[in-house]
C-alpha cells in the first residue's frame, strides 16, 4: 500500500513539472522567441516581394542590365559596374562583424566593450544608409528614373546608332548587340542655346556624349516650348524629342529597320524603389533602435539586469536577419 502511494505521489509530481510552464521553449526567453517570430514573418514578407520581382522580369520580353544600370559612383566615376553598391554591402556586412562583437562584450559583462562595438554597428548602419541615400539621389535626379519611368532600355537585336544629322554613326562605341543596355537622356539646354554635355570638363567626349551635345544644340535651336511639347514629341533626323523632353536616339538594326530607343518596362523603377526602400526602411529601424539601446547600455540600465545583455542579443538578431536579406536583394537586382 506505501509502494502504491509512493508510486502515486510520483506520478504527481512529475505532472506538476510537465505542466509547471515556468521552462523556457528552445532555452529561449519569451523576448528572443518574439524576435525571431517577428524575423520570420519578416522573411515572408521580404521573400514574397522577391518572388513577385522575378516574375515580373521573366515575363518580361527585356530588362535593364544591372551592369550597366548601377555602373556609377560618387566623385566622377562612370563604366565601374557594381563597384559602389559592392562597398555598400560591404559596409553592412562589416556591421554584422561589429554586432556579433558587442553581443560577445555583452555575454562578459562588459559595459565598455559593448558600447564602442555598437558604436561601430551604428556608424556603419548610417554609412550603408548614406550610399543607398546617393544612388537613390543619382538614379531620380541625374538619370531621371522614377517609379512610373523607367529610362534604361535593352537592345533585342545588333545595328548601330544614328548621329544627331541622321546621319548613320562610324563610331565603335555606337555599335551595340542583343542585350547590351542603354540610357535615355532627358534634353539639358544651357540659357544660351547651346547644348551642353558631360564633356564639358575638358576631357575627350565620348560617342555618346557628343551626341547629346548635337542633339542639345539642334534642340535649342529650334526654340520649342519645352514645357508644352506635342503628344507624340517631335521628331529630328537622329533622334526624337518625346513630350518629356527625351532624348530618344534613332538606329538601324542589321537586318536594316529602323527604329528608336524605347523607355524599360515600368515595372523595374517601383520594384526597385519599393524593396530597396522597404529594405531601407528596416536598416534606418535598426540603427535607431541600436543608438537607444546603446545608450541604455552606456546609462548602466543593462549592467543591473545581469543577464548577459539580453537586449543587445535581441537587437543583434535583428541586424543580422537585415544583413542577410540584403543579401538576397543585391542578389536579384544586382546580380542577376
Amino acid at each position: 500500500m506505501a509502494t502504491n502511494t509512493a508510486a502515486h505521489d510520483e506520478v504527481h509530481e512529475n505532472d506538476q513539472d510537465l505542466w509547471s510552464g515556468g521552462k523556457q521553449p528552445f532555452k529561449a526567453s519569451y523576448g528572443k522567441l518574439m524576435m525571431w517570430y517577428f524575423l520570420l514573418s519578416d522573411a515572408f514578407t521580404f521573400a514574397g516581394f522577391l518572388i513577385a520581382y522575378g516574375a515580373l522580369r521573366f515575363s518580361s520580353p527585356t530588362w535593364p542590365v544591372p551592369d550597366f544600370v548601377f555602373s556609377t559612383a560618387p566623385f566622377g566615376i562612370h563604366h565601374a559596374p557594381l563597384i559602389f553598391v559592392t562597398f555598400m554591402s560591404f559596409l553592412l556586412i562589416l556591421s554584422s562583424v561589429t554586432m556579433v562583437r558587442a553581443v560577445q562584450e555583452g555575454h562578459r559583462e562588459n559595459q565598455r566593450g559593448v558600447v564602442f562595438w555598437m558604436f561601430l554597428t551604428v556608424i556603419g548602419g548610417a554609412g550603408f544608409l548614406g550610399c543607398q541615400a546617393w544612388e537613390w539621389t543619382n538614379l531620380i535626379y541625374k538619370e531621371c528614373m522614377t517609379v512610373n519611368r523607367n529610362p534604361f532600355g535593352t537592345h533585342t537585336d545588333k545595328g548601330v546608332y544614328l548621329n544627331a544629322d541622321g546621319s548613320r554613326s562610324t563610331a565603335e562605341d555606337d555599335l551595340f548587340k542583343p542585350g547590351m543596355g542603354y540610357l535615355i537622356h532627358h534634353a539639358h539646354l544651357d540659357d544660351h542655346g547651346g547644348g551642353h554635355s558631360h564633356g564639358d570638363d575638358g576631357h575627350e567626349m565620348t560617342a555618346e556624349e557628343k551626341f547629346l551635345a548635337d542633339a542639345n544644340a539642334t534642340v535649342a535651336a529650334a526654340n520649342l516650348d519645352m514645357a508644352n511639347l506635342p503628344e507624340a514629341g517631335v521628331d529630328f533626323p537622329g533622334f526624337r524629342l518625346n513630350n518629356e523632353g527625351f532624348i530618344q536616339r534613332k538606329f538601324v538594326t542589321e537586318s536594316g529597320v529602323a527604329s528608336v530607343q524605347e523607355n524599360g518596362p515600368k515595372a523595374f523603377g517601383a520594384l526597385f524603389f519599393f524593396i530597396t526602400g522597404f529594405h531601407g526602411f528596416h536598416v534606418l529601424s535598426g540603427v535607431v533602435f541600436l543608438l537607444i539601446i546603446m545608450l541604455n547600455a552606456g546609462g548602466g540600465l543593462y549592467a543591473a539586469r545581469k543577464n548577459g545583455y539580453e537586449m543587445v542579443e535581441k537587437i543583434g538578431l535583428y541586424w543580422h536577419f537585415v544583413d542577410l536579406v540584403w543579401v538576397f536583394v543585391f542578389l536579384v537586382f544586382y546580380l542577376l
